[in-house]
């Protein structure tokens, strides 16, 4: 049995062998986790974990085939089998490929002492992904061969936990304007990361918005997200310049009231058209206005660092908050969302969650409707819940080549670079970076929280799920939704104390075996947004408790790390260390970029607090994170 393990890696290094050896997959090896374990009733070795871009069940034949060509990176036998031996490990000890494959007592030597210990490894072979069991207790390389084979160390719960808080950051934010503390955090899955974001509080005079009652001035606040795609250039423009374009257009309408006899204030729709201008202008200039200044240059380099904008393509997510009317307004261009969470008014136990933001791809039969209209005489405009069968958001800002006329796109390949125009393309613009802006009355006093986050958050986790989670999250910790400085954390006002027993109170009947929300009748069909699909590919359904609280945990300060953490599999440790095990490109079949804030309402500041200011929560943000203040 030794000398069969032996001859188990000598076929993997000749391929001529490989079928000879597929017809001995009957002696099953022993179990090893997989992603999906859930879904599975059988344990396999080297279980094949699916991806999300083929939703199909594999058959035995399939799986066996799968098992048996991956049998030679880990291979362990029942107690009559024997050890195995693991390739790069004994190549990291010194050993040579010449001295494993050799037979007889030497040969057994090696699986002998390979096998003294063992640790868990992902193996990526032609775009297949295993998790094993692997002997001995060396480090694990990442070694590739001739047939695109990866083999690299599985990342422990410690490691996890380092790289889901690398990104983390929380603000304590005392001026007494109904925003009491805001976390975020970030979790690259391509290479470099994709998404960005952008946060800003700006003070606003009397002499362009009336304060409220008791106060001298007003906040305006902006919260944004965004999620790039075909590179990360477009997402990071809009880091830089969203919140600029939008607060310029939004001080011209509020300043132009100021000098109407008809109003101190403008109106509702003259807010929501503020927003959608700030949002258009900043597209004209990265589409429209990139090409006139790059047709002006004489350097190739130059075109190229002003197009590029142009060429890649980001979602944005856009909230702003005016302290004086307690108006949350949220502009949505692409498929990134945002989620209101509110006590309910009957349990005050539990949370609703309110969709504030509709995913906007053609997969929505509205936005397909919409192009459609726009687009008549084109039955192709939206294909497989696609913009032309390729651009999956309906809205986003860049992606110039559904944008440019095919007379500037055949242009700019001649001229510079690029690529020919689509075929398809017959009347553009397909695309539009115009938002839809919805608007919320907020209630601070009530402990209102907002969840704004990148799509590859909602693909994981329900509405209700991400709102439960926070809920959960504030019966651990439910000073977020005070306003607290550092200061004040150490010394208790009396005020203070009596809020943590009040929501307190509502957790004394003890931990629910479900997350404190209200439900929705249907929690995968809300406003046309999509069902999570990560789930399914997992292996996780409602029917299976989709919502109870066994399948997540209460381990972080930081709340949006804390959604995260549960997104990737939560209680389910082997999970959340496979996923963050994987590196681009492949990461990108199980997970997308992630990036999450959350935003915590309260009422009033601290006494002691010092007042007016922004501070950095030390105890929920890392140590790389060294930005103080906005």
């Amino acid at each position: 049995m030794r000398r069969a393990a032996v001859q188990v890696l000598r076929s993997a290094r000749r391929p001529v062998v490989r079928s000879s050896h597929r017809s001995r997959t009957s002696q099953t090896p022993t179990s090893s986790h997989v992603l999906n374990s859930r879904a599975l009733h059988t344990r396999r070795d080297l279980q094949l974990v699916p991806s999300s871009m083929y939703f199909r069940n594999f058959s035995v034949a399939l799986v066996s085939t799968i098992v048996a060509s991956g049998a030679y990176f880990a291979y362990r036998g029942g107690p009559q089998s024997g050890a195995s031996v693991d390739l790069a490990h004994q190549q990291a000890k010194g050993f040579t490929t010449s001295s494993i494959y050799s037979s007889g007592p030497a040969a057994t030597s090696l699986v002998e002492d390979a096998a003294e210990a063992t640790r868990r490894a992902l193996v990526i072979d032609r775009g297949q992904l295993y998790t094993a069991d692997l002997p001995g207790n060396g480090v694990l390389q990442k070694d590739t061969d001739d047939y695109g084979r990866k083999i690299m160390a599985m990342t422990t719960p410690e490691q996890a936990t380092e790289r889901l808080r690398r990104n983390e950051q929380s603000f304590l934010v005392g001026r007494g304007k109904g925003v009491v503390r805001y976390d975020l955090v970030q979790l690259a899955s391509n290479d470099p990361i994709e998404d960005d974001h952008a946060e800003k509080i700006v003070e606003v005079p009397q002499t362009i918005t009336p304060p409220a009652e008791g106060e001298t001035s007003n906040d305006w606040m902006f919260w944004g997200v965004f999620d790039g795609h075909s590179g990360w250039v477009t997402s990071s423009k809009l880091r830089q310049a969203l919140i600029s374009f939008v607060a310029r257009e939004l001080n011209t309408t509020y300043t132009n009231a100021q000098s109407s006899a008809q109003s101190l204030l403008p109106s509702p729709n003259a807010i929501d058209e503020a927003i959608k201008r700030g949002f258009l202008a900043l597209d004209h200039s990265i589409v429209q206005q990139s090409v006139a200044d790059a047709l002006k240059t004489q350097s190739k380099a130059k075109a190229a660092s002003l197009l590029a904008p142009a060429l890649s393509g980001s979602c944005a997510l856009l909230s702003f908050y005016d302290s004086a009317s307690k108006n949350l307004r949220v502009a949505c261009t692409g498929d990134s969302r945002a989620v209101l969470g509110r006590r309910s008014s009957t349990d005050p136990s539990k949370w609703v969650a309110t969709p504030l933001s509709t995913d906007q791809t053609g997969g929505n039969e509205e936005e397909a409707e919409r192009l459609r209209r726009e687009h008549p005489g084109e039955p192709n405009v939206v294909r497989n819940g696609r913009v032309l069968g390729g651009l999956e958001p309906s809205r986003a800002f860049g992606d110039a080549t559904y944008k440019w006329s095919k007379e500037i796109q055949d242009k700019m390949k001649r001229e510079y670079f690029g690529r020919s125009a689509n075929p398809a393309i017959r009347s553009p613009p397909y695309v539009t970076a115009e938002p839809v802006v919805t608007t919320t009355q907020v209630q601070p006093d009530k402990g209102d929280f907002v969840v704004m986050a990148t799509d590859g958050l909602w693909e994981m986790l329900t509405n209700d799920e991400v709102v439960g989670l926070v809920g959960q999250w504030l019966e651990k910790h439910p000073e977020a939704q005070l306003s607290r400085t550092p200061r004040a954390a150490s010394d208790k006002s009396s005020e203070q104390q009596r809020a943590d027993s009040w929501l307190k109170s509502w957790w004394s009947s003890g931990q629910s075996a479900q997350l404190p929300v209200a439900q929705h009748a249907d929690a995968h069909d809300v406003g046309g947004q999509r069902a999570p699909i990560r789930q399914q590919q997992w292996g996780i359904s409602n029917e299976k408790g989709g919502a109870s609280s066994s399948r997540f945990v209460c381990e972080d300060k930081n709340a949006a790390t804390h959604l995260i953490r549960n997104a990737l599999g939560g209680a389910d440790r082997d999970m959340v260390c496979t996923l963050l095990t994987l590196p681009s490109p492949y990461s990108r079949r199980y997970r997308d970029d992630l990036t999450v804030e959350v935003i915590f309402f309260g009422d009033g500041a601290d006494e002691g607090s010092g007042g007016d200011r922004i501070v950095v929560n030390q105890e929920a943000t890392a140590q790389n994170q060294t930005r103080s203040k906005l």
